[in-house]
């Protein structure tokens, strides 16, 4: 490859600025190992200094027909596509603003097609696009991908996230014959798939459980225009595009390329092509705009998104192992208390999510749920939550409310109840399972560690028991409190927390006395204590610097059967267990030798003595029973989510010895790079690689890749509070609303697919072609009977946008979701009734266009 044409590693390496968006996107998925054709990329910079019309430099023109040459692709069909440097980029998609070129034959036709794709970036949507985006002029010059033409069966596009309901575990497909220009035109629907994450199927994280498909009737192509239904024959086009085994297999690698890309979980736009063999990516752009998915009376306010006491257990950036999993068990959570009292949370609403890899809990949708579901003040929840974000607006809660309230909080106590007595039976056997794993006898194959991860990893998440011990133990502590401040203000969380003290310890608190204990046997252990202070000790060999007969060393090891699973910042499965790494808990017992544990449990006593006697003094005596009870209840809490959090810990470590096992097996010079580079991949890509279905290689530079990604990360600022939404000014479109809905749905009111959310109000402009709609006032409703690219200058003006034909994946509407118009598609008929000037109510949120009386 000369400068000038960069293979897929040399556009990787070269980057945006050279090999575009779009050939950059390309080259890493091809590296990644995502199914992506061969390809090259004519650089960006070949095109440095050209001025519209004019013609290709005989330099570069040479240097493509060499490369095309080289490879064999004279005498083949080839796709030359547009990659400017900022297209495909989180900023901006560019979707159908520049050239490509499809069925390019021979050398001079590929020179003809690279000389009108650089004209593209000059043409009047390019240029508005660009100005309404406030991107640098075309001054960056244009690379162009150069690829041999999938022959392609079906091809279309598929949202990793959907764009319409905001919902982060749906995957939405198009799919329709052949090539599919017509999809993203707008001429055709094409069938859609919507696909949702299923956690707990056997093949899980990749599984995609399909929830929902519909046929699409396509409409036959303007004069003039030929569509990818062109060739098809009309007993195929009546078929289903794709089976729900190709779906589902196809999210599979829509949602592993996005993840190879990003796999902290934004969401792709990606094309594809199913050539009768295999699925193939040819496209990937990060989306740009999606609509908020949250409960009705949040779309009015911000939402903060807060680290909390995630600080405190999660302080550092996760990498993709841990996130992959860490996002199902936060979820589970936070959700599992609430399903208990009978409160239906909101289907795919995120509570948790990474920004620049730290975890953030969305502390609007908290608030508001213990607010809606049990009537927990914002405030009071906030304190729970832990960080400064502001409380959020709620109603007064009608008695209607308060009595519903009290019925789910009767519910919950109910239900909850025969959890937490099983508890003192289920967390010893399942501690006991989990360290069972731990000294197993490991498979010796690939195949056999991927099935024993996959085994592991699915008995974390389907744990809801442990889930529910981890993530409501603050119910009965949250009533006490409120009971104590009420009866002694202002000192209500010292005096809890002083009746907290004491009584019967929580595994973390047995895990202190037991080291304090340890400290005690090394103070009279003169040789275990030389060997403890010896500044060049071996930690990592204590079990053979030790005498046999040392009192200390049989208790050690005791201490490791028992607490060994554990770790600093254990959450992170990269970090070392202390059966692998003991440094830190030996240092601890020489800081320990000295203390007395007995002083420590007395002053605890007499603390909680002291507070009882206080609160006891200052309740109504008709209180006190409650406020005991609630005391109890408030420990066993206590105890039992600490004992839930070793357990899950546990099933971590567990995991983690597998994990490493397969990274030792895979690390080399033609795989991974460290054994402890697994941590940096998926469990999907774990699994892949197991079964040979990801290349070593592509898992090394996947890998690579995070790691850098997360030394980058720990390099920025740790924010206590991001708020999103701050200026949103309408509900974002539900999930429920964006079934197709068309035609006339009363007198004056039309239905159809919602694309784009928000409302708008407004003077129809009926126009049918672009040239007619140069004429739209500024703020008029667009009302067209499809879009193409040419279309775009108008949708800067228009204050929405109504489509009679299309799709939610036309051009139309991704361009409308980035710019933030309203938009809804495909209201069939509405160019019959409505006319220039007729007044109209556009509710993309609902789907929903309203003519209105006329002003005055």
């Amino acid at each position: 490859m000369t400068a000038l044409v960069l293979d897929w590693a040399a556009a990787a390496l070269a980057g945006p600025e050279a090999a575009g968006g779009k050939g950059w996107q390309l080259a890493r998925m091809a590296g990644l190992g995502v199914p992506v054709p061969d390809g090259v990329v004519l650089s960006a910079r070949a095109s440095l200094g050209r001025q519209p019309g004019q013609e290709v430099p005989p330099a570069v023109a040479q240097a493509l027909l060499e490369a095309l040459r080289e490879r064999g692709w004279l005498a083949r069909p080839l796709a030359l596509r547009s990659s400017a440097p900022q297209e495909d980029s989180a900023a901006a998609s560019f979707a159908g603003i520049h050239l490509s070129c499809l069925n390019v034959l021979g050398a001079q036709a590929a020179v003809d097609a690279v000389r009108r794709i650089w004209d593209s970036q000059w043409t009047p949507q390019a240029r508005a696009y660009r100005q309404r985006l406030g991107l640098d002029a075309a001054g960056a010059g244009m690379a162009v991908v150069v690829m041999p033409l999938i022959d392609a069966v079906s091809s279309g596009i598929a949202f990793t996230v959907d764009p319409v309901s905001g919902r982060h575990d749906d995957m939405l497909i198009h799919a329709n014959w052949g090539l599919g220009e017509s999809l993203v035109g707008g001429q055709a629907d094409g069938d859609e798939y919507r696909l949702r994450e299923d956690y707990l199927r056997q093949a899980w994280p990749l599984a995609q459980r399909r929830v929902g498909a519909k046929r699409q009737a396509s409409l036959p192509a303007a004069a003039g225009q030929g569509t990818s239904l062109a060739g098809t024959p009309p007993e195929r086009a009546a078929q289903a595009v794709l089976t729900d085994a190709q779906a589902e297999k196809l999210g599979d690698i829509a949602r592993d390329a996005a993840r190879a890309l990003d796999y902290a979980g934004g969401g792709h736009d990606l094309e594809w092509a199913w050539d009768g063999r295999q699925f193939w990516i040819l496209q990937a752009r990060p989306i740009t705009a999606t609509a908020r998915h949250t409960y009705p009376a949040l779309r009015s306010q911000p939402s903060y998104w807060s680290r909390g006491n995630t600080r405190e257990v999660l302080p550092q950036a996760m990498s993709a192992l841990e996130w992959d999993t860490g996002r199902v068990m936060a979820q589970r959570m936070l959700t599992r208390g609430f399903e208990l009292s009978g409160y239906a949370t909101l289907p795919g609403a995120r509570l948790a999510a990474l920004f620049q890899g730290r975890v953030y809990l969305d502390a609007s949708v908290i608030q508001w749920v213990g607010y809606d579901a049990l009537g927990v003040p914002p405030p009071a929840m906030n304190a729970l939550l832990g960080g400064p974000q502001p409380a959020i607006a709620v109603p007064p809660a009608t008695p209607a409310q308060r009595l519903r309230h009290g019925l789910r909080i009767l519910r919950y106590l109910r239900r909850a109840a025969p959890l937490r007595r099983r508890a003192a039976a289920d967390l010893p056997r399942l501690l006991a399972r989990a360290q069972a794993w731990l000294e197993e006898p490991l498979p010796d194959s690939g195949a056999g560690l991927g099935a024993r991860l996959r085994e592991q990893f699915l008995t974390v998440l389907a744990a809801d028991d442990l889930f529910f011990l981890q993530g409501s133990g603050g119910g009965a502590l949250s009533k006490l409190l409120e009971l104590v401040e009420k009866a002694c203000p202002g000192e209500g969380h010292a005096l809890t927390a002083a009746l907290m003290a004491g009584g019967e310890p929580s595994v973390t608190a047995e895990q202190g006395y037991a080291l304090m204990a340890l400290a005690g046997l090394a103070a009279t252990d003169a040789e275990a204590q030389a060997w403890l202070r010896d500044p060049r000790r071996d930690s990592a060999a204590w079990n053979t610097a030790l005498p046999d007969g040392s009192p200390f060393k049989r208790a050690f090891a005791d201490f490791l059967a028992r607490y060994g699973h554990r770790a600093v910042y254990e959450t992170y499965l990269r970090n070392p267990r202390w059966r692998e790494a003991p440094a830190y808990l030996l240092d601890s017992v020489l800081n320990l030798i000295g203390a007395d544990s007995a002083t420590l449990r007395a002053r605890q006593e007499s603390a909680a003595r002291g507070a009882w006697r206080r609160v006891r003094a200052a309740l109504p005596f008709w209180l006190r029973p409650l406020a005991a009870r609630l005391l109890a209840a408030s420990r066993l809490e206590g105890r039992q989510r600490e004992a839930a959090r070793s357990v899950l810990v546990a099933y971590l470590a567990a995991a983690r010895r597998s994990a490493l096992a397969l990274g030792e097996r895979y690390a080399g010079p033609e795989g991974l790079g460290a054994a402890d580079d697994v941590f940096h991949l998926t469990a999907a890509e774990l699994f892949a690689l197991a079964e040979g279905r990801l290349a070593p290689a592509a898992a090394a530079r996947r890998a690579a890749l995070r790691r850098a990604q997360l030394d980058a990360w720990a390099a920025t600022p740790d924010r206590d509070v991001i708020v999103e939404h701050a200026q949103d000014d309408g509900p974002a479109p539900a999930a429920a609303r964006a079934a197709r809905m068309a035609g006339e749905d009363a007198p004056g009111t039309w239905r159809g697919t919602p694309a784009a959310g928000g409302r708008a109000q407004g003077a129809a402009f009926v126009a049918r072609t672009p040239d007619e709609g140069l004429a739209m006032p500024a703020g008029g409703i667009l009302v067209a009977p499809s879009t193409d690219p040419a279309w775009t200058p108008l949708f800067l003006r228009a204050g929405a946008l109504v489509m009679e034909a299309g799709g939610y994946l036309s051009h139309g509407a991704i361009v409308a979701r980035e710019f933030g118009i309203p938009a809804v598609v495909n209201v069939q008929g509405i160019l019959e009734h409505v006319a220039t000037g007729d007044m109209l109510d556009v509710d993309a949120s609902r789907g929903t266009v309203r003519r209105q009386p006329p002003a005055g």
